[in-house]
Order: structure tokens, then sequence, then C-alpha cells
């Protein structure tokens, strides 16, 4: 047969649209011709696909060649056709049967010997090739990563040849069996290791009961990294759907092993990190930090050091949960349902307020420090806390007897409630939610617009306090939001400018 089709997928963005490998052999004078908006890495992959063929002691067809990529309207890079491509190559010329690509999805970049080496993007591709009903067909190093699709069959390969003779019937493999590496629960920091910050870990269980952001303020040395970096072991675990999701994003961002699956991501981005480092893009668009920090927490230590512009492009995803990235050709889409945690000094020389009296900066420099940071970035954090510096005490455990276990029992609680009450933790609650679920005692009413009134919140942080509110009465398995849960919710509004 002269003509072959293998399944593959491309990679745009966290999805993987299906491409089909059209292998088409006529006759005239020997050529190869590759079409269907490759980009200069497919177009390499001609000469890739020929040494590894005859390589692998295969006769490349001495015909006039051509290769079709469809859909012709979608972009497609990298090594990831080479598999797929040279088996349509041989397909055509009759070497494997064609009959036998039907129900097989192709993925995987060809070394000139016919080694089949690993690609990024192998999770969205499984759990497409799944949905799609047919079996994968991946290199080894990528087997394990495919195999987190539940339910579909991988075929890992590592050599051209050997799937020749597995199509060929000569050497069948079997289904690739997981080994479990990447189920494996890695402990996360212990809250029991952070001593005093009483208030600060009221704070930290808050944030963690209902998804809300948090902004620690204090000087250098209390302890405000160490407390972010305690916060994803608090939040719940994440499901199954959650956890693809996050290993889906990983996936496309890199080669690394999804070592921490199915842990929570925590990112920690510098604060010289530039615009699209943060959000993603790039001419072929890939994941930020805000995207690799979903379903988890997105660590800004040294806030008023980021650029303003930089800070202000995480206004809207952190209201929509995802950012959309638009070029001139299409636009990308990732999620991006993260948990802001900032942190940052008081002042430049960052001991405004230490009872040690070193702080020497001027008024003008405080205001100036602080207005770096904009009204509407500090009115999306529900939680602002100031971290002060505890008396030095070296290797003293904890009194207050706050540990991991115990917190993350108390939001596990907490965050059952929301979801059996309105499906979703009490900071994604929209207005109608807010009204149905977070409403007062008419004098509870008066009371919280009046503070709101002399406080000169926006509509905007009164919504956040209520919902504050509304996590402070489920840590305490309230029905009705009581006056103490909204006095302590107010107490968490301070701006850094106060």
């Amino acid at each position: 047969m002269s003509l072959a089709i293998v399944h593959s997928r491309a990679q745009v963005g966290v999805e993987a649209p299906a491409v089909t490998v059209e292998a088409h052999l006529a006759n005239g004078l020997p050529s190869l011709a590759l079409v269907g908006l490759p980009e200069t890495a497919v177009k390499e992959s001609k000469d890739r696909v020929r040494s590894a063929i005859l390589n692998s002691a295969f006769d490349f067809p001495p015909r006039r060649i051509t290769l079709n990529l469809a859909p012709a309207d979608l972009p497609k890079d990298g090594g990831r056709f080479d598999l797929a491509i040279a088996l349509g190559i041989l397909a055509a010329s009759g070497q494997v049967p064609s009959g036998a690509l039907d129900q097989l999805e192709c993925l995987g970049e060809l070394a000139l010997s016919g080694a089949v080496r690993p690609v990024r993007g192998v999770l969205p591709a499984a759990l497409a090739a799944r949905a799609a009903g047919r079996t994968l067909v991946v290199p080894k190093a990528n087997a394990e990563e495919a195999s987190l699709a539940s339910g579909l069959v991988v075929i890992a390969v590592e050599h051209l040849l050997e799937l020749a003779a597995h199509l060929n019937g000569q050497a069948p493999i079997a289904p690739y069996q997981s080994l479990g590496l990447l189920h494996r629960n890695l402990p996360y920091p212990d809250l029991a290791e952070v001593q005093g910050q009483v208030a600060a870990k009221r704070a930290l269980l808050v944030a963690a009961a209902g998804s809300h952001n948090l902004l620690l303020t204090g000087p250098p040395g209390t302890g405000k990294t160490l407390l972010a970096s305690r916060l994803p072991g608090l939040l719940p675990p994440l499901d199954e759907q959650e956890a693809l999701e996050v290993a889906a994003i990983h996936s496309v961002a890199s080669h690394t092993p999804l070592d921490a699956w199915p842990q929570r991501p925590f990112r920690n981005p510098h604060h010289s990190a530039s615009g699209p480092a943060l959000v993603g893009g790039g001419s072929r668009p890939q994941p930020g930090e805000i995207t690799l920090a979903h379903q988890g927490v997105l660590f800004l230590d040294e806030l008023p050091e980021f650029d303003r512009k930089v800070l202000e492009v995480l206004r809207e995803p952190l209201e929509s949960g995802q950012i959309v990235i638009a070029r001139a050709r299409d636009k990308v889409r990732f999620p991006a349902r993260f948990q802001l945690v900032a942190a940052m000094n008081p002042c430049p020389c960052g001991f405004l307020g230490d009872p040690s009296g070193r702080c020497r900066c001027s008024t003008e420099l405080i205001q100036r420090y602080r207005g770096k940071l904009s009204g509407p970035l500090l009115d999306r954090i529900d939680l602002h806390v100031t971290v002060a510096r505890e008396a030095t005490a070296l290797h003293v455990p904890p009194s207050d007897g706050a540990d991991t276990a115990t917190a993350a029992a108390l939001v596990a609680r907490a965050r059952q409630r929301q979801i059996l009450r309105q499906g979703v933790a009490n900071a994604f609650l929209d207005l109608p939610g807010l009204r149905q679920h977070c409403s007062l005692h008419a004098t509870d009413q008066a009371w919280l617009e009046n503070a709101c009134e002399r406080l000169g919140l926006s509509l905007r942080a009164a919504h956040r306090v209520l919902k504050v509110a509304r996590t402070l009465a489920d840590l305490e398995q309230a029905e009705q939001i009581a006056r103490n849960h909204l006095a302590e919710a107010l107490q968490y509004r301070g701006h850094p400018q106060s």
C-alpha cells in the first residue's frame, strides 16, 4: 500500500490536539516533502527519520514521498512527530502492516541510530488518547508519566526496531505496568518547626481553610518565608482530577520527572522575574509561574521589589483563575487557580517599628517604598498580617502545640463544610453565593457597613471580609457568621500603607 495514516498529538498550551500523519509514496524522482505547517524542528525530522530508518536495517523507499501533518492550520513543532513519520513511511512501503496502526497514537523523537528519545507534554497527550480510546506508544522514559492516565494502554519502546517487531507480530510488547514511582507522598515541611508567631500561624490556618490570599509584613528573619512554605502542607490533598491538571502542566513545562506528584506545587520566583516569566508567553506560549503554581501556592518574597507592571498582571488571574495569552495566530489559555502568599518588609531597611530603634528611614522613603504596591492588588489579598520579631531562643520547641497534621485536620473539616454547602472554597464565592451563604443579622450587617465606611474599604474589600468571616465560622463549625468572626476578619484588612 502506498498510503499510510498514523495518529499523533500536537502540544498547544496544556492541550493535545489530534494530528494525523499521512504518508504517500508515488513514482518519480526520489524526494521527501513535508507539509502541514511544520516549524523548523519538524522540518528537520526528515533527516532524522531517514537516518533512523536506514540505521535500523530498513529500506528507505527511493520514491517520491509526501508527508502531510493534518490539520494544516495547526502549528506543529518539536521532534514529537518523528516516530509517527517513520512508521508512516514504513507502513506505506509495506515494511510494517498499516492495519496495526489504526488504534495507535505515537509520540517520540528519533535519534539517528533509531533510538526513541523522550518528549515534553506526554501526559496531556495520554489523557487525550484515553478519551479517544486508542493505545499510546511513547518512549520508555515517558512511560511512567503516561501511566498516570489510568485505564490507558501504554506501549513503551526504546528503539524503532522494537516497535516494528511488535507491529509485525515478531516480538509483541506487553502493555506498560506502572512502577508507582510517581505515587509517593513526600512529607511537607512541618508547621511545628516555626517558633512562636501565634498570630501568623492563625492567619495561615484561616488562609488554608478558605483558600484566601495572604500578605506577611515584618522585619527580616521573623519567619515569613518559613511560614509561607508550610501552607501547601495545610491544604487538602489533591483529588485525581486536580493532580492530573498539575502534572499535565509540569509535563508541558519541562522534562523534569514528576517526583512530587500528587503534591501541591509551591513556586517561589525571584523578584527580578519579568512579566512573561510570571504569566507565561513566548512565540510558542509556555506556562509561567502562576500556571506552574496552579492548585498550589505562589509565594512572592520581597513583594515591593517586583516591578509594578509585573505585579499588575496578577490581578486578572487572581479573579478568574486562568490566564489567556494572545498571539497574532491564536490564543492559548492556561489554568492559574493559585493561592497567593506575599511577604514584604515594613520599610526599605526592614526594621520599622523594631524595639531596637534601628530604622532610620524617612517618612517619604517609607511611603515611596509602600507606594510600589497598587490598591487594586492589595484589595485582592484577603489577609494582611504583621509578623513581629520574636525573642531569640535557640532550639526551643514550640509551646503552642501547632503542627501540620493538627492544622491540616482543621482545614480539611472546614473545607468539607464549604464544599458540601456551596461547592467551592469561600474565597471563590460569587456574588449570588455570597448573598446566600454569608448572610448576617440586621444588627451585624449595620455594624459591618459602618466599620467598612470608617476604614475606607472598597466594596470588593468588604465582600472579602465577609468571605474571611465565613471561613472563621466554618473553622468553629458555626452555621451563622457572628460579630466576633466579623471583628477578626476586619483585623486582617490593615494595608501596609496604614
